[in-house]
């Protein structure tokens, strides 16, 4: 085979593909056209006034966060991704076999002294 005929082949593969993007672009790019080009033009001052969750604002909108509050969220996404990793285990957990199993556990071991000692901190109370 000659090199224009295993590119003639390569494209022949990825041209749905490249299709498929095109089409998606193409159609996110009519679509935002076409909302601009029909949507009313006359702002009106109440809907270009600053609002939360449909009631009067109460307090500026950069006051600081208590620390508990980033503390909590950084616990939330640590034990997420313990979750995540229990899926691809859990599929080919007859393929690991024991040595598998008690290096999950030892893991999954971690994240428990974690939560404890996070607990025994307070680090879960919401005041």
């Amino acid at each position: 085979m000659s090199g224009s005929d295993l590119l003639l082949e390569y494209l022949t593969k990825f041209l749905p593909i490249l299709i498929f993007i095109g089409l998606a672009m193409g159609f996110g790019l009519i679509t935002l056209a076409l909302s601009y080009l029909v949507q009313p033009k006359y702002p009106e001052p109440e809907k270009l006034s600053t609002y939360e969750c449909g009631s009067e604002p109460f307090s500026d909108s950069r006051m600081p966060f208590p620390i508990r509050y980033y503390v909590i969220a950084m616990l939330f996404v640590i034990f997420d991704i313990e979750v995540i990793f229990l899926y691809p285990w859990a599929i080919t957990f007859n393929q690991l076999g024991v040595i598998g199993f008690i290096e999950m556990m030892i893991f999954i071991g971690l994240f428990v002294v974690a939560y404890v000692y996070a607990w025994r901190k307070g680090a879960l109370e919401w005041d």
